[in-house]
């Protein structure tokens, strides 16, 4: 990896792993341990230490996407967790080169995420209906380095979608089976759309309105995350953990069809069983 330079963001852990925070290259961190001087970090590379005037350590890392999110997101709204956007980026294959289309951009959590993935030669569309979210989700993907990945749009999404042919869809809205058809005009056939919703009403009430939709496959799950103490003597779940944070809905889009009647069996010949043998055919 790259050596720290002044104004990089650096995760600190304490020498047991037990705490951790964000800060900046070049600033001073105070903490119950004392104050580190992060000015010691520049040209040191990630996994470094840096000393205290008191004289404990803190070892330096580069945040990871997640650890951005948890630790160093400035937020005015909830945000999406990690374990459900890894889940989500992994199931639906987006990697370099995607097209991911959001609504709404929120404090920016789903977005950094899908941006990271994308990779330089992919390209993320963020849609939100107010502007002051706006500008708090493009200063923290900024803070992250990430802004030539991301267009921000404020527009209600009743409106529609300008980008089409995206290879996911993500809705993280109140009502978002309001705005199904908007949604599945800007997907391609066979691309993923994927719902964040909090509770079970939502979720009954968007697979009801899948029903006169072209998807299929259609997915509902929670992901719980329970981590365990870390000690090999006394090996045990953790007293908390992070459970329920939202439902997440994923669908599949496919192309339109025509609805034919179900063949009819010929007059004459008696309806049977099916027994794995076509009827066209016979055995001599």
């Amino acid at each position: 990896m790259n050596s720290f330079k002044d104004g990089d963001w650096v995760l600190l852990v304490t020498t047991d792993g037990a705490k951790t925070w964000i800060s900046r290259v070049g600033t001073r961190f105070t903490t119950a341990q004392g104050t580190f001087d992060l000015n010691d970090l520049i040209g040191k590379s990630p996994g470094c230490s840096v000393i205290s005037h008191r004289g404990y350590r803190l070892y330096a890392f580069r945040p990871t996407p997640s650890e951005f999110l948890l630790r160093g997101l400035e937020r005015q709204t909830s945000v999406a967790y990690p374990k459900e956007l890894s889940y989500i980026i992994h199931r639906c294959g987006i990697g370099p080169g995607a097209r991911v289309v959001e609504a709404g951009s929120g404090s920016g959590a789903s977005t950094i995420a899908f941006a990271f993935a994308v990779g330089s030669d992919g390209h993320v569309f963020s849609y939100e209906k107010r502007a002051e979210f706006s500008r708090l989700a493009q200063e923290n993907v900024e803070a992250f380095g990430l802004s030539d990945r991301v267009t921000f749009r404020i527009r209600d999404i009743a409106e529609g979608f300008d980008e089409q042919d995206a290879d996911l869809v993500f809705l993280d809205v109140r009502e978002p089976w309001l705005y199904l058809d908007q949604a599945l005009g800007s997907v391609a056939d066979g691309g993923f759309l994927v719902i964040l919703v909090p509770t079970t009403n939502q979720v009954v009430e968007t697979l009801r309105s899948f029903s006169s939709r072209s998807v299929v496959g259609t997915e509902v799950l929670e992901i719980l995350h329970r981590p365990y103490k870390p000690v090999a003597d006394r090996l045990r779940p953790e007293d908390r953990m992070v459970a329920h944070t939202a439902f997440v809905v994923i669908t599949r889009k496919v192309t339109p069809f025509e609805r034919v009647p179900e063949p009819q069996t010929p007059e004459g010949i008696d309806s049977q069983p099916d027994s794995g043998v076509s009827g066209r055919y016979s055995q001599a």
